[in-house]
């Protein structure tokens, strides 16, 4: 087992990595209504991942979104387990194809232990597909939801 599964998750990114994702998002939500999370977790209470995405997505009220379209980027790091969850809304417009796609190419930097990396680049792409099916209103949109990472236990 590699040393960085010993770590706490909240201790997992540096201070930099952690600016560097939150900046992602937020980049990536100036330009469409929809909404990006990050989770981390150590382990995955659920054989499925994203039956435990779709779990942690109800628990922080990501399906409110006035039009269903957030998105939530999973991780649980001891279990190896990933998992990319989008609302309603924009599942209709992307597919199971999509989020399928989306988790193959993280997978790419994690298995490079380039984590940070592999999550800022997926919400780059996350919201390039958000703004091209939900793009930004001045007159309407709000940030719905934190941009901050969610640390699980």
């Amino acid at each position: 087992m590699l040393n960085f599964f010993k770590k706490k998750p909240t201790n997992f990114f540096s201070d930099d990595e952690k600016k560097l994702i939150v900046a992602a998002i937020q980049e990536a939500e100036l330009n469409t209504s929809g909404e990006i999370r990050v989770f981390i977790e150590n382990y995955c209470s659920y054989v499925n991942a994203i039956d435990r995405a779709e779990k942690i997505f109800e628990k922080h009220n990501m399906y409110h979104t006035q039009q269903r379209n957030a998105v939530l980027i999973y991780v649980a790091l001891k279990d190896k387990q990933l998992a990319i969850y989008g609302d309603k809304g924009i599942h209709e417009k992307v597919g199971t194809n999509f989020w399928n796609e989306r988790v193959k190419e993280i997978l790419h930097f994690f298995n490079k232990n380039n984590y940070a990396e592999g999550i800022v680049n997926i919400i780059k792409q996350i919201g390039d597909a958000l703004k091209h099916h939900f793009p930004y209103d001045k007159d309407t949109d709000v940030n719905e939801l934190s941009d901050d990472i969610l640390f699980g236990s």
